[in-house]
């Protein structure tokens, strides 16, 4: 007899397992864990986001059955969004830098969604893919009477508050409140703002811990207070040139900045001796790394 039966496909993202990261309890005398955001449908945590922005548009009227979203992303938002968006009935239109992966390119064509690649730009540029995605957007809406929404996973907070109900908390309750310190990077950053809210409300001494690549001037930062970055990395989708409006309200303590030649040991050694192959985005988009002190 099955005894874990979702109802829909929606209720199958979230309330993912922990798995304990053997070497870096090994190695630090913690007890580590991973947060498996790769058991989401969509292969990431995404897929949370994705469902916190469509909810927000049902709550606010904005769309329904027939309606279209539209979104700028580096490939798994926009995964989550094309499979959320088939199970309600919305069509989906990903607007994503032609450099990014052909997994990805090919995953978000395969769901049935419609894919538009536009060159690399950064974000001051009017034609960087996030204000291209916005223009789309507002130039389809008076085409379509069941609504037309520009998701914003950047800037729509209600992607922070997705996190805030669910993983952040899911977290707390699963280590039966005795977390200590949360760490992940940040692409839009709504996963480490959510958390560390969620969590620190909790607990104010828990310590929340920015994961930033290099490239990107987030570390800068929180360091000193200066967006300036510095180097440059092979992972996509994660680290920022700016503050966005999800990442302001995060409650971080500190930072590491991460480099390549640091991280792509790491990635093969998870994958060769504990079965995790996470990727280049790992940190964030697959696995939360979460410590506790015993």
């Amino acid at each position: 007899m099955m005894s874990d039966i979702r109802n829909t496909f929606i209720d199958s993202i979230g309330n993912t397992p922990l798995i304990k990261l053997k070497a870096a309890s090994e190695v630090t005398g913690c007890n580590i864990y991973g947060k498996a955001e790769f058991m989401n449908p969509g292969g990431s945590v995404k897929d949370r986001a994705a469902l916190a922005l469509l909810k927000d548009a049902q709550k606010k009227k904005l769309i329904s059955k027939g309606g279209i979203v539209v979104e700028g992303t580096a490939g798994n938002t926009g995964i989550g969004l094309g499979l959320i968006g088939n199970s309600l009935g919305y069509k989906t239109i990903i607007v994503m830098n032609d450099n990014q992966t052909q997994e990805k390119k090919d995953t978000i064509r395969n769901l049935g969604a419609e894919l538009r690649l536009v060159p690399a730009k950064p974000y001051k540029d009017e034609n960087n893919f996030v204000k291209i995605a916005s223009r789309l957007a507002d130039e389809l809406r008076p085409t379509n009477n069941n609504g037309v929404v520009w998701a914003n996973q950047f800037d729509n907070i209600a992607n922070a508050k997705g996190h805030y109900d669910g993983t952040g908390k899911e977290i707390w309750d699963q280590t039966d409140g005795k977390v200590d310190g949360f760490i992940c990077s940040s692409g839009t950053g709504g996963t480490i703002s959510g958390v560390s809210n969620a969590l620190k409300e909790k607990n104010k001494d828990i310590k929340i811990y920015l994961s930033d690549p290099k490239g990107s001037a987030l570390y800068n930062y929180i360091k000193n207070g200066e967006l300036k970055s510095e180097g440059g990395s092979i992972t996509e989708g994660i680290g920022s040139s700016r503050i966005t409006k999800n990442f302001e309200n995060a409650k971080i303590d500190g930072a590491f900045s991460i480099n390549d030649y640091e991280a792509l040991p790491i990635l093969y050694d998870l994958i060769e001796n504990e079965g995790l192959s996470l990727g280049t985005s790992y940190v964030t988009k697959q696995l939360h790394f979460f410590f506790l002190f015993e």
